[in-house]
This record gives structure tokens, sequence and C-alpha cells, in this order.
């Protein structure tokens, strides 16, 4: 044996090939898979890298041990890499045409019972891939996934320093803040009966980093709202790529991330830019053809408004709604007029599942017009619907009757069913675009008053004349969301960094000058000492890296997730503490009924 080889391994599990036959070599990893083959034993062994074959003999005194190995234990192997006979080779992994000739074996650690088996890749509960997770993220999907999410981070950084971005950190522990989702809090212990916040996001703080002259500011942010778990966001915590930047308008920040993240996808996916910008969509229009502001541009169906052909009519049930103030809109599905009853039946079954009364269809067969409402079909209702939507013979087209804003959810989810039914959407396509002009205020449907909709930091369109002279409902704020293939990538906004436009901003959403100086002193403050015009926005690294793998919940392409409650069942978190502990930030607990301590 060489006493040059390093002390645990000369080369990689990934690394050897056939110009290495020869040379005396040593391995570490895991073993993988065990064959025996008449006293001849193979062993594969894994690491990080790869995959070596590893041969046993029987000559060797460590032969009789072998069948006694358990999976996953840890060895190291010193031998010869000799070159597989061409009717041996493996052409599944890199190192398939060579295999190591075992001369010597270290065992590094032994595994006792597996609670599953790493090689097999076979489906785990949920539960047990979680407590077990060092386990999971060993198999090849997974060490895939989180391998790729490592890149993407790099490659987001990169492309950030070279466009002149500065990566700068800001708090974890910060101030609670009245907006957005809710805070995870903090007890201080210095400052009895208070608490610090961890960041939802780290807005305001970037916004000072404009004010203090640092021009292009960017972060891979945690973020962190105590929420519910979604299929895309895990509970707890989530990053993002967090920048901001002065002097810059709308179309500058959407040239930045246009950049880096279309490059991002063309990096790691297949998918390559389309010539010019990411269309852009005003949110009022993103509902009226789409059903949501997260619209899914794969699908080519639109929603179309046919109000106008049923109001008056002798159909009851959609001139009723129409007469209480309700909407009819429209799908056109082209081409599905070859479909059966039971799949417009299956359609119309979908619809009652969201909640609506039912799903009206109208097929235009070649032998005339079919539904179950033929009879209140007129020529002039049938000639604008086909105006409105387009349709033609051998199209049909559903309907749905309600008040707007439930209409349009409806349809838009009528709409997504109807594309995944009918095979229209494209899953290797990426489709981005920028939803724009979002409404500055909203109201309240509990209190009937006027809410921020959106980010309470945006420049209102129009400035501070339209916040004293327009009806709030009316006024956009220069707002904007990235969405691809249906899943939201990022919200943003050109700040509002006038101190006279956030008092009258927040006074119109009710907050007082006092409350504003209060709660956001550290904002309000710097803005009297000169700023910028400054606009970011946060596209979320989860959701990217589920997109580029194709993943459809996030927990495969988070190293370390909670599970839907919020648990960490690895580390046993959240957790109690001790008495002394409690004692030393002055709290007590008080469990509601039925909670044991």
């Amino acid at each position: 044996m060489s006493d040059k080889l390093h002390t645990h391994r000369s080369h990689t599990c990934g690394q050897l090939r056939p110009e290495h036959a020869g040379q005396t070599v040593r391995l570490g990893g895991w073993v993988h898979r065990v064959r025996d083959f008449g006293g001849i034993v193979f062993i594969d062994l894994r690491d990080h890298y790869g995959i070596t074959q590893i041969v046993v003999h029987p000559s060797k005194g460590f032969s009789a041990d072998v069948h006694h190995w358990k999976l996953e234990s840890v060895i190291g192997v010193t031998g010869k890499c000799v070159q597989r006979a061409a009717d041996t080779v493996n052409p599944k992994i890199a190192t398939g045409e060579v295999e190591l000739d075992a001369d010597d074996i270290v065992f590094h650690s032994k595994v006792q019972d597996l609670p599953f088996s790493v090689a097999a890749e076979t489906e785990m509960p949920e539960h047990m891939r979680l407590k077990y997770r060092y386990l999971d993220l060993r198999t090849s999907k997974m060490h895939h996934n989180i391998v790729v999410r490592s890149k993407v981070i790099a490659s987001l950084r990169r492309r950030m320093t070279d466009l002149g971005f500065n990566e700068f950190q800001t708090p974890i522990l910060t101030a609670s803040s009245p907006e957005g989702a809710r805070d995870f809090l903090v007890p201080s212990r210095m400052h009895p009966g208070q608490f610090y916040a961890l960041p939802q996001a780290p807005q305001q703080f970037k916004q000072l980093l404009m004010v203090s002259g640092f021009d292009r500011y960017f972060q891979i942010a945690p973020c962190f709202r105590d929420e519910d778990a979604r299929a895309d966001r895990s509970p707890g915590e989530f990053y993002q790529l967090d920048l901001e930047m002065s002097f810059a308008t709308q179309e500058d920040v959407f040239a930045v991330v246009e950049n880096v993240v279309g490059g991002t996808f063309e990096e790691f996916t297949s998918w390559k830019k389309p010539a010019g910008q990411f269309p852009h969509i005003a949110y009022k229009d993103a509902l009226r053809l789409f059903g949501n502001d997260k619209p899914d541009l794969r699908n080519p169906l639109r929603i179309a408004d046919v109000t106008h052909a049923f109001k008056g009519s002798e159909f009851k049930a959609f001139a009723g709604v129409i007469d209480k103030g309700g909407v009819v809109r429209a799908l056109k599905a082209p081409g599905a007029a070859s479909q059966s009853r039971g799949f417009h039946d299956k359609m119309g079954e979908f619809a009652i599942s969201l909640g609506a009364k039912g799903l009206g269809y109208l097929v235009f067969d070649t032998d005339g017009i079919k539904s179950p409402f033929a009879k209140f079909l007129t020529e002039p209702i049938l000639a604008l619907i086909k105006q409105a939507t387009g349709a033609d013979t051998g199209d049909v087209v559903y309907f749905v009757a309600e008040m707007e804003k439930t209409a349009n959810d409806y349809a838009g989810k009528v709409r997504t069913k109807l594309g995944e039914e009918l095979g229209l959407i494209n899953p290797n396509d990426y489709q981005f675009v920028w939803i724009v002009d979002f409404p500055m205020y909203e109201l309240n449907d509990e209190t009937n008053a006027v809410d921020f909709s959106h980010n309470p930091f945006s420049m209102p369109q129009g400035g501070l004349e339209a916040l004293n002279t327009k009806d709030p409902l009316t006024i956009n704020a220069y707002q904007y969301d990235l969405v691809c293939n249906g899943i939201e990538l990022s919200s943003g906004a050109i700040r509002n960094h006038s101190p006279e436009v956030m008092y009258r901003a927040f006074e119109i959403a009710g907050y007082s000058r006092d409350t504003v100086d209060t709660k956001f002193a550290g904002m309000i403050n710097a803005f009297k000492h000169g700023a910028p015009p400054h606009g970011g926005i946060a596209p979320g690294v989860d959701r990217m890296v589920m997109l580029i793998l194709g993943e459809k919940n996030i927990r495969e392409i988070i190293a370390f997730p909670l599970n839907q409650q919020a648990q960490d069942l690895l580390m046993n978190a959240p957790s109690p503490v001790s008495t002394k502990q409690l004692r030393e930030l002055r709290i007590k607990v008080d469990l509601p009924p039925g909670h044991a301590k």
C-alpha cells in the first residue's frame, strides 16, 4: 500500500475512469448495495459524487465478513483500479467502465437497523422521511435537488454581483410590524415584557440602505412568517432573492429581474428566454381574462364576459343572476366538441366542488348546437356568444354565472382544470408574466373600511395629488408581481420615499400620524433626511428551485423542512423549555385546556 495515499481517500466515488486503471487508489463512502456472485462479492460504494463498484475476491481475508455488513455502513477501501471487460460495462453510472479490486477495507461507521432503504428509493410516509431526514437526503433524487438548490443560489449571487449589486445582511432580530402575516416573536431577557420579531422580509431595512446611499443591494434573505403550510411555501421560514435599487423606475427593476431570473432558468433547464421583455398584464385584466392574478400563460384558454348576451333573456338561471348584479363568464374549449357527455358532466361536478351551482355548456357540433339549455339560445344570443368567445364548429363553451368576484374565481379554476384535462399545458415550458397596476387600497370584507391591498410602502400612481383628490379605491400603485406558470415568484414595488405621501397614504388606511411615527419611526425619520426614489422586488428562491426541478411540494427542495404542522421531527421542535429559562424571560405559560405541559 502506498504511503502517499490520503488517510481517507485519494479519489471520490464519481471520479475513476479508464485512465486510472492500474493505479492504487483509496475510496471512502457508504455501502449502497451488496451482491454475491458465487463467492465474489460486488459492493456499490456511494459518496456525494457518485458510485464506484468494488470487487471483493474470496481470497481476501475480510471477504467472509462482507455478508454481515449492513447497507449504509461507512467504509474505506484501498485497491487497484481495473478496467472492466466490454460486456460488463455499466453505462448508467459515470464510473461504469472501471471497478476497484479491494485489497483492504476499513470500517469507519457501522450501521444499526435502518428505518427504510436508501438504495430502493421507494415512497415513504412523509413523517418517516422528515424524522430520518439525513437518510432521505442520501437518496439520489433528494441529494440532486439540494445540490441544484445550492447551484441556483450561487448563480443568482453571481448574476447580481455582475450587475453591480452589493450583498448586505440585514437584522434577524427586529421590531414587530402591524402589516402582513403573523410574526414569530422572540422575548427579550434584558427588557422584560418586550419582544423582538423575526423579519417577515427585510423590507424596511433594504429601503433604509437606499437612504444610506448604497444604490444597489441584494441578499439571499431568510424570511419568517407564522402561517399555515402550503404546497409552495414552507411554514416558518423561506428564502428570497431580496433586491433594491436607487433612482430606479419600474422598468429598471424588470430589466434586472428578467436578466437574473431568466438567465438562471436558462442555465438550469432546457428553456430559452424569448426575445423581448416578459409580457405585462394589468391586475384588473388578469382577473377578467384568467380569473386570478397568477395566470398560467402556458394555458391558451381565456375567459370572456358574456353577461350582455344573457341580460334580459328568457334563460332565468343566468338572467336572474345578472339582475342581482352578477355576471356570466365563458370559456371556449377549442375542439372539445368531440368529448363525451360524461366529460362535460365531470367538469360540472368539478365546478360544484368549488361551490358553484353548476357549469353550463354549449357544444358547437357539426350538426348544430347541443346544450342542456339549448331552447333558450336564440340566434342573437348565439351570435353574441360567438363574438365574445370566438367559438366555432367543433368547440365547446362553458359558462359560470355568479357575482363578479366569485365568477372570476370559479372560471379561473375551471380554466386550469380544462387546460389539464385537454392536455393544453406544456410541462416543459416556462411562461413568465408581470402583473402590474395593483390597486393601492381595497375594502376590508369584515369591517368595510379602506385597507392597503398590497404593500403599504408603495408609491401611489399620481402621488400626493391622487391621494388628496381621487377615490382611494380607484388609485393604483407602482406594485408588480412576477408570475411563472401560475406561481407567484415575487412581489415588488417602486417605494414611497416622501414623508408627506407616506403620512397621507397611511391616513387613508386608518393610521394616525402618531401611529406612523411610532410604528415606522426608522423609516419615516430617514425619509425626512433625504431619500432617493427607489424600488425593488424579492423573487422566492424556494419557488424558483421548485419550478426548475419540476417539484410540486416545497419540502422536496429544502434540506431540513418543517412538516405541515410546523414541526421539525428531526430536532423535535418546537419543544418545551425549562422553568429556569422562562423565569429569566419573565414569562409564564398559559396553556389551553387539554394541552400537556
